[in-house]
């Protein structure tokens, strides 16, 4: 190396990027976008190559907000990811906010969905259920809104609501996202105003996608899309749900179950009986679930929950004791009040007691007419009953579904499915992650921080299909890789495949170019991705 001249050579940082930009092109991404947003002769980087770029960024796992984007790529083999003649000066702000403006006007759920059901193909993905869920995403700033109705495309409500991160303090949107049983790759993501209930989409949502993409899956989702509503406009779609706690047949169903019902089956750790119901007018089954694990959880909250009403019930008697009352009677109102208030307790050893009172101090005078008043005296003590319609409510809940036949969804495959809705609350994790570019965001117009969210939504996309086929690949193998603690696994997580990658670097001398620091472990790892991602580690 010593005869090259050192501006012949040039170092520039590969490490994970390549695995990104790999699947991006397997799944036709860059191709996608461009057709759907246009492109320019004249233009240097192509709208798909711009959001190619952003998916970088957004999958870099750095703390680096937007506003460093172009600093983000400086270092990096940029053309050699995303195109020759691209460089970092040409990802700057301007071109980032005019395409994301692109991005909002394009309809950013349907361009999300085409991106997505196009991949969905190209990997394989099995599109028998689809799990939906939403939450929340805070952000910094005012987003003054006026009180005319919007109008610009993709443009969004930015304002207060229900927070699931628990920041009532700050304005949010929210994120409608739906991903598929096999391998949790989100297929459809849409997003609303900040106040938004998911009880009032949910059913208009599922409708609309099956009408829009004609996908004849099982639409699974939390109690949020059991609704009278929701329900009426599923009629033609199949669909499993829980069912909200809080209506009265289900509390009713919950209270009179016998437990010799609920039978054990292959899932470890639940039990199932099964009845029919015809709520809102549409012919269902219920389920009774009940789950050890719940089991012992709700048994223990259920403890913790009576140790802070007793708490605060000897106090609230402490007070009552105190108080003074003209007459017998009301007293005893006042005890009787406070008792039927008591959810776990009732008073015992009730007593009325009449204290006069003199003006004076000391022993009173025969003729002396003292002040008379009545205050109880009580202690708690548990109610006998109280306890047992919790207790055999604890660890249960209710499923329903309108698929009929058991022998086409079983009482079991209804569970199953539902607990795979685990797939769109890991999505939300995923995107939540502080390392990740969402945990604040400040875009100047609500149109960007839409557009932006939909990217968010495009790099779980290419995160979820990428670690779905690398597991794939290695059980399809029969072979494994050493995930953290340096032991065997067919499931390793994307994450820590993108950390195995760091310090690898693209060298070029005199034009020709190489990368270093290909390990056997990186060697090894890299036979398990697709060609698109070999190829960007010189491999053919």
């Amino acid at each position: 190396m010593g005869n090259f001249e050192a501006s012949n050579i040039r170092v520039q940082d590969l490490d994970h990027s390549g695995i990104i930009a790999g699947i991006c092109d397997e799944m036709r991404l860059v191709e996608q976008i461009d057709k759907r947003l246009g492109t320019h002769p004249q233009e240097i980087i192509s709208p798909g190559q711009v959001v190619k770029a952003m998916i970088l960024n957004g999958l870099g796992f750095v703390s680096a907000p937007l506003y460093l984007f172009e600093k983000f790529f400086v270092g990096k083999a940029t053309e050699h990811l995303l195109g020759a003649g691209i460089r970092p000066e040409h990802l700057n702000d301007d071109r980032l906010g005019r395409i994301l403006d692109k991005l909002a006007e394009s309809g950013l759920t349907e361009t999300f969905v085409t991106v997505a059901l196009s991949a969905a193909r190209q990997f394989g993905v099995k599109l028998d259920s689809l799990h939906l869920d939403s939450s929340s995403f805070h952000v910094d700033g005012e987003y003054l809104q006026t009180q005319e109705p919007i109008v610009e495309p993709g443009a969004i409500h930015i304002t207060h609501g229900y927070s699931r991160d628990h920041r009532p303090d700050l304005k949010q949107f929210i994120v409608d996202l739906m991903c598929s049983g096999d391998g949790d790759i989100p297929l459809y993501l849409r997003v609303g105003d900040g106040n938004e209930t998911d009880s009032a989409m949910f059913g208009q949502l599922v409708k609309e996608f099956k009408q829009q993409w004609d996908i004849d899956a099982l639409f699974v989702a939390d109690a949020a899309l059991y609704t009278t509503g929701n329900l009426a406009q599923m009629s033609q779609l199949r669909w499993v749900s829980r069912v909200p706690a809080t209506l009265t047949a289900a509390k009713q169903l919950l209270k009179e179950i016998d437990s010799s019902a609920l039978v054990a089956g292959s899932l470890p750790g639940y039990k199932i009986a099964a009845c029919g119901n015809s709520y809102a007018g549409i012919q269902q089954r219920w389920l009774v679930v009940e789950s050890q694990a719940r089991l012992e959880s709700d048994l223990k909250q259920l403890d913790k929950r009576v140790a802070q009403k007793l708490i605060a019930a000897t106090s609230a008697l402490k007070q009552l004791s105190s108080q003074q009352f003209a007459c017998q009677p009301d007293a005893l109102q006042a005890a009787t009040t406070f008792s039927d208030q008591l959810p776990y307790h009732q008073l015992d050893r009730l007593q009325v007691v009449e204290i006069i009172e003199y003006p004076k101090r000391g022993r009173p005078r025969k003729e002396e007419v003292g002040q008379k008043h009545y205050q109880i005296s009580a202690t708690l003590i548990p109610q006998p009953h109280a306890l047992d319609v919790e207790i055999q409510r604890a660890g249960r809940f209710i499923l329903a579904t309108n698929v009929l036949d058991e022998q086409v969804l079983s009482d079991e495959d209804v569970l199953t499915q539902y607990k795979a809705q685990q797939s769109t609350e890991r999505g939300f994790r995923f995107l939540k992650d502080p390392l990740f570019f969402t945990s604040s965001i400040f875009l100047n117009t609500p149109q960007r921080v839409a557009a932006m969210a939909m990217v968010m939504g495009l790099c779980l996309l290419v995160y979820s299909l990428g670690q779905r086929s690398l597991r794939q690949a290695l059980d399809n193998a029969k072979q494994t890789v050493e995930n953290q603690v340096g032991k065997s696994t067919t499931k390793p997580t994307l994450r820590w495949m993108f950390q195995c990658f760091m310090s690898i670097h693209l060298l070029t001398v005199d034009g020709a170019q190489h990368v270093t620091n290909l390990t056997t472990e990186r060697l090894w790892i890299l036979q398990f991705f697709g060609a698109p991602c070999r190829k960007y580690y010189l491999l053919s």
